[in-house]
């Protein structure tokens, strides 16, 4: 890309900010995109995930992303998106510099975490990986369509601990007051840093653009203050260089809530590092007297929710699973079952130890936890998202087909395989290991039941 094809704004206030780098800065854009996948830790440190981790770093040539130990480089002729291991779970393909913000946000097992505005999903599901599965995060997208799309991702990576809202940040700021342990909030910004990715963001920036994009940026940013909890942590990240929509609104923010902190702040530059560049900062809010140690403030009162699920669904459980309903580690134990029409979900543990459901109501919901089964009359079918969350062991029985073979191409298509004939009922298929679906079996044929959306592998797009 020439420098010509910029904006003469855009380039004024890089040399502006720049100085004696905007020459190499300018020059970045002539270079090649990167490309990044981050592993889905959640399923690469299992036994059989590790192996097929390490078959991906050899196949696809990758080598290490400095600020993320999940994340690696790849070369854009690989296509990783169109293996068996993408559509296992086992990777997010992610611009690499975008892999750094939930790095400085550091969430722990255990916490209640806010992904502000989440979709692809690309920091939501890196947030939930480093939280290992426990705790609750809330991920939300205001538009539906890329709330959709968030939640097949966190499905497609096993993740059991998250709730996929679709809001705007005051609906979720009146019901969520100081809730939450730490939040991300990755900006809806002016996209400088996709203009290498994706030439036609050039056409859409403008100055006024910018400024548009700041003040929506310092609305949202008053949302989140309001649900973070004192002592909590908040990350604020953009893909755009400009200092009004970082800096400044970050200087801003803290002039405005004299009890938040600066703690870091970080960029990355394409000229400087191999990525497409990103801003974090993560600020803190002053913890209160009430946040001690020992004190719980946001469950008193509220009691437990009963962990039981419906009869009829534990007593048809057994016919997928490889023990009774009540003792699943992680699901039914952990966790509040709701039921909405013929789909069963279990929210995460949160809502039984301080949260209350009610909370949900009137939201826009597109994934209540995980989604156990489909509840039909007489019958029970187990849910993909259920499937993809799983081990193989914890199914009653299991079928696994080879990353190189022709049955798993097959399998992905949407077709029926020959299985022995001693194999009968609810199966779960895996790749090297790995959940990819369900398949039934009966009279020597695995049925096929991969959702019809998930068929036929597609290359997939760099996410944020």
């Amino acid at each position: 890309m020439n420098e010509e094809r910029l904006p003469a704004a855009y380039t004024a206030g890089i040399r502006e900010m720049l100085g004696q780098e905007a020459d190499a800065f300018l020059e970045s854009y002539t270079e090649r995109r990167t490309q990044g996948l981050r592993f889905n830790t959640l399923k690469s440190n299992s036994l059989s995930g590790r192996a097929a981790a390490e078959h991906t770093a050899v196949r696809f040539d990758l080598t290490p992303v400095p600020w993320c130990p999940s994340g690696y480089y790849y070369e854009e002729h690989a296509r990783p998106g169109r293996h068996a291991y993408h559509t296992a779970g086992l990777y997010y393909i992610q611009e690499p510099s975008a892999m750094s913000a939930a790095e400085l946000l550091a969430p722990r097992p255990g916490e209640t975490v806010l992904d502000l505005a989440a979709a692809p999903g690309g920091k939501t599901t890196h947030i939930a990986a480093l939280m290992q599965g426990q705790g609750l995060l809330v991920s939300n997208e205001i538009h539906p369509e890329r709330a959709k799309i968030l939640a097949e991702n966190v499905e497609r990576l096993g993740i059991s601990h998250a709730v996929v809202t679709s809001a705007a940040p005051g609906e979720l700021s009146r019901r969520f007051p100081e809730v939450f342990d730490r939040i991300m909030l990755d900006a809806p910004c002016s996209g400088e840093g996709m203009f290498r990715k994706d030439p036609a963001a050039i056409g859409e920036w403008s100055p006024e653009h910018v400024e548009m994009c700041a003040a929506r940026q310092w609305d949202i940013l008053q949302d989140a203050y309001i649900m973070l909890k004192p002592g909590g942590s908040l990350a604020y990240s953009t893909c755009t260089f400009n200092r009004k929509e970082n800096e400044e609104t970050i200087s801003r923010f803290l002039d405005h809530y004299p009890d938040m902190e600066l703690i870091a702040e970080k960029r990355l530059w394409p000229h400087l590092e191999k990525g497409e560049g990103h801003f974090v900062a993560l600020l803190r809010k002053a913890a209160s007297e009430e946040d001690a140690p020992g004190h719980n403030k946001r469950g008193s009162g509220r009691g437990k929710t009963s962990h039981k699920l419906p009869a009829t669904a534990r007593d048809a459980f057994q016919q997928f699973m490889s023990w009774a309903a009540d003792e699943l580690p992680g699901f039914a134990g952990q966790g509040v079952p709701l039921l909405f029409g013929e789909s069963l979900y279990l929210l995460p543990e949160a809502f039984s130890a301080g949260l209350h459901t009610g909370l949900l109501e009137g939201l826009k919901v597109p994934r209540a936890g995980l989604h156990i089964a489909h509840l039909k009359k007489n019958r029970i079918e187990p849910a993909h998202a259920l499937a993809m969350a799983l081990q193989p062991e914890q199914a009653a029985r299991s079928y696994n087909l080879a990353a190189d073979s022709q049955d798993i191409q097959a399998w992905l298509r949407g077709e029926s395989l020959p299985v022995p004939p001693e194999l009968h009922g609810w199966t779960l298929v895996t790749v090297d290991g790995l959940p990819v679906s369900w398949g039934k079996a009966s009279s020597g044929q695995l049925k096929n039941h991969l959702p019809k959306g998930l068929r036929i592998l597609k290359a997939q797009t760099d996410g944020q």
